[in-house]
Formats: C-alpha cells, structure tokens, sequence
C-alpha cells in the first residue's frame, strides 16, 4: 500500500485549495487546521519554497470511533491533505492513507475506521 493517494489539479492554487476543501466537506470531513509551509519556511528559515499547505481534515464521527477503541489515536489525527504547487496551474493534491499511516496500531476497530476513512478520502479526491 502507498502511504498516500494523490491526484493532479490543472487550476490555480487557491482554486485547489477551494476545491479540496468542498470535496472533503461532500465527505463529511471540516478542515480543523492549516499550516501554510511556504510562508512558515520563508518566516523561520528565509528561505522560498513552493506554496505547499497542509490542511488537517477531520471527520468526527470516524474520529470519536477510533477514539473510543483507542484513546492515544489521537496522536494520528487529524487526517493530512497536502496542496502543493508543483508548477504553475499544476496543483498536486494527496492524502494520507490512514489504512498504512495505523498500520502499527494492533486494534481490528481502528483498522475498520482507518479502512472506511480511506475510502472517503479517495472519494473527495475523485470528485476534484
């Protein structure tokens, strides 16, 4: 199993960060936290780097499940989905897949989650 699933946009950055952000929420997913990369990079080391987000997605329901088979889960939450300009108009969209990322986590009921949670999340990918 790759780590990720990912998929390439032909569209600016902050359309890709808009269309992200709506396909997650069809899923049922809110975007809980963004870390801007590129401006972070920029701010702590002078350094440029490609605009690269981290948008940290979260679906509760699936989220209080695994916490209620596993309550140090949360170390592995939220869900990240990176939006990463690659080239201009080339926007590269990928999401953790939480079936490999809580692989070392022994509990049937987190790997159900992590199983469904990974469905939904190539859902919203298919529909950018």
């Amino acid at each position: 199993m790759a780590y990720y699933y990912s998929k390439t946009l032909r569209t600016s950055y902050d359309e890709a960060v808009n269309r992200v952000t709506a396909a997650l929420s069809a899923e049922g997913f809110g975007v809980i936290s963004e870390i801007d990369l590129h401006e972070k990079i920029k701010y702590k080391l002078g350094v440029d780097f490609k605009r690269y987000r981290i948008l940290g997605a979260c679906n509760p329901a699936y989220s209080y499940r695994a916490l209620q088979a596993e309550d140090k889960i949360g170390v592995m939450l939220p869900c990240n989905v990176l939006v990463i300009e690659q080239g201009e108009n080339d926007i590269e969209i990928a999401a953790v897949n939480p079936a490999d990322a809580m692989a070392a986590v022994k509990n049937e009921t987190v790997s159900l989650v992590a199983a469904e949670v990974g469905e939904k999340l190539r859902k919203a990918l298919d529909q950018l």
